[in-house]
């Protein structure tokens, strides 16, 4: 065997390396997959050499009498594959917080050393030029993200489809609860109706609400702005909205608000002033006119929210447009303390412009959290000067294309989730916001034909993935729905309700809470993934050992992971040293003795 070298990729640069936390850094290197059967990481010290003499290198460091430069092996961990591409790891603490380093590489007989300069047969000692560098490790950039965040389990609410609490507060035309819904149509959602629904809540075991946009719009959605320090008055006042979140914040549940930073509605009062005044207008600048006067047929002569005229996008370029939402952001947290923003639209806004977001926002609340809203690859926006998180999209097609359409081999799923981990730096992965539907999506139990048992490992293994997890208002109940607006029907609050999954998805969200192993405290590798079986077993292992087994399949299969140790079956409480599971079915087992 050969290193396969055109494969063999690192960079000095976030998720490769990066400043775990203020003394640590993790270090990561991708091989061909099945080439390399064993990495070790050569570093040390850029300013600590050896001598043939150590009295030559005292305090006094003399260059000319320096012979090696001093470097220490330490093994890298083989941490998965995404069935391309091997990838390996290591988390390492440079005492004197600045490392050089590069890899030693074992392929059959053949040994390699890959530094930034390229490969060597021997290992270069005579100068740290070579190797790849962290030359400082400043605590100030550390990718810092909310450390609560890693605990939450969220629930999305769409507030005018979740409880209605007052309906002295419906809007003219509100429909009766539980009809059919459409894209213009009311059924009275509101702020009270979340306070009456707080028990709820609790007994579920969430313990953070994401919010769709609350302020004055005109839309159902309430995604086409017309005042963003207006709450619209279909979902209450001030002083319900203060209530509510002081409630919820008693109850011990965070709120995150949406925000739509991208466009606002056409009838926005700063547009309207541009479409009846043009170059006279003062906020003629604050969107993207190709011409005026402003006219919107056949097509607008402005840039828009996709193709949607009614959305004209803002110019987020514009200082006052700048000042104008960064104290958006100010305010609602510094007036009614809400925990952070979803931001909507977010890979379409210019980084300059989120930079600044960050600082606002984390001056008015520096635990405050910001996720963005992007479908994409989104390592630019995630290197600790944007957002905390993003909406973790990227995997969400994944999850629902193995269990809920099930037309992914159990294998193909792995190296999905795999390459998600590996796109991610771990302090990303350990707050990103991972879903399986949402009002921009068709429910899950849609995309699974109605089918439950589908949903139930969906769920499964949603709240047992890293990250932070997102349920959508109604999937732990059984509601269904297809593509918007069918996926924002009304909350059932009669005996429509599926009791079963309910009591399903709240064991699951506190067995996250009591196993830490199974949210973000915990490493993840697949040591079972069978293509023929349909099956496979992710292992958690932190500070115990778990197995989440997954049967995908319509015939009982035996999971061969205690291997003669004991373990007990968390959904079950039952003692099992053997794991057997019916057709489309799934457990968590935590070893509990070994006979080794």
């Amino acid at each position: 065997m050969h290193v396969r070298k055109a494969a063999v990729y690192h960079r000095a640069m976030a998720p490769f390396v990066y400043k775990y936390d203020a003394e640590t850094v993790h270090i990561r290197l991708q091989t061909e997959r099945g080439d390399i059967e064993r990495v070790r990481l050569v570093h040390g010290d850029p300013y600590e050499w050896d001598a043939e003499n150590p009295e030559d290198l005292d305090w006094n460091f003399d260059p000319a009498k320096a012979k090696f430069w001093k470097t220490t092996m330490t093994e890298m961990e083989y941490s998965g594959t995404d069935g391309v591409l091997d990838y390996w790891f290591v988390s390492i603490k440079p005492p004197n917080r600045r490392v050089r380093y590069g890899f030693e590489l074992t392929s059959g007989e053949e040994v390699k050393y890959y530094t930034e300069r390229g490969f060597y047969d021997e290992k270069p000692v005579d100068h740290p030029g070579y190797y790849f560098s962290v030359p400082y490790l400043n605590a100030i950039d550390v990718f810092d993200a909310p450390e609560w965040v890693k605990d939450t389990v969220w629930y999305q609410i769409f507030p005018d489809r979740f409880a209605n609490g007052d309906p002295s507060n419906d809007p003219e035309g509100t429909e009766v609860w539980g009809g059919t819904p459409r894209y213009t149509n009311m059924f009275g959602g509101d702020f009270q109706g979340v306070i009456d629904k707080v028990g709820y809540l609790r007994e579920l075991g969430v313990t953070g609400i994401y919010f769709c946009p609350v302020f004055l719009a005109p839309s159902n959605h309430k995604y086409d702005t017309l005042d963003y320090f207006k709450l619209d008055p279909q979902f209450g006042t001030e002083e319900k909205f203060r209530e509510m979140i002081d409630v919820l914040h008693e109850n011990g549940i965070k709120v995150l608000l949406d925000a739509v930073f991208n466009h606002v509605s056409k009838d926005h009062p700063y547009f309207k002033d541009v479409v009846e005044r043009g170059e006279a207008s003062p906020y003629k600048d604050w969107f993207h006119l190709k011409s005026l006067p402003v006219t919107q047929e056949p097509v607008p002569n402005y840039e828009v929210f996709a193709f949607e005229a009614n959305m004209p996008k803002l110019n987020t370029e514009n200082p006052e447009v700048i000042d104008y939402l960064l104290s958006v952001g100010r305010h609602w947290i510094e007036k009614f303390d809400i925990d952070g923003w979803r931001l909507d639209v977010a890979s379409e806004i210019d980084h300059a412009f989120w930079r600044a977001f960050r600082t606002a926002v984390k001056t008015a609340k520096p635990d405050a959290y910001i996720v963005g809203e992007c479908w994409t690859d989104s390592q630019e926006w995630l290197l600790g000067d944007q957002f905390d998180a993003i909406m973790n999209y990227l995997i969400t097609e994944s999850f629902l294309q193995f269990f809920a359409v099930r037309k992914t081999k159990p294998s193909d799923f792995v190296h999905d989730l795999s390459r998600n981990l590996f796109t991610n730096m771990q302090g990303v992965n350990e707050v990103t916001f991972n879903l399986v539907g949402s009002h921009d999506t068709p429910r899950a139990l849609n995309r699974a034909d109605g089918d439950k048992d589908r949903l139930r490992l969906l769920l499964l293994a949603l709240l047992t993935f890293s990250g932070t997890p997102v349920l959508y208002y109604g999937d732990e109940v059984g509601l269904d729905g297809g593509q918007d607006p069918d996926n924002r029907r009304c909350m059932p609050w009669d005996e429509t309700q599926d009791r079963d999954l309910f009591d399903f998805t709240r064991k699951l969200i506190a067995l996250r809470r009591e196993h830490r192993a199974l949210a973000n405290d915990g490493d993840i590798s697949f040591p079972y993934v069978d293509d023929e079986k349909n099956v496979y077993a992710m292992k958690r292992e932190g500070d115990g050992t778990y197995y989440v087994c997954f049967n995908n399949s319509g015939d009982d299969v035996e999971f061969p992971v205690l291997e003669g140790a004991r373990g007990l079956d968390l959904l079950t409480g039952e003692h099992v040293t053997e794991v057997n599971l019916p057709a489309y079915s799934g457990t968590i087992i935590q070893v509990i003795e070994r006979n080794d």
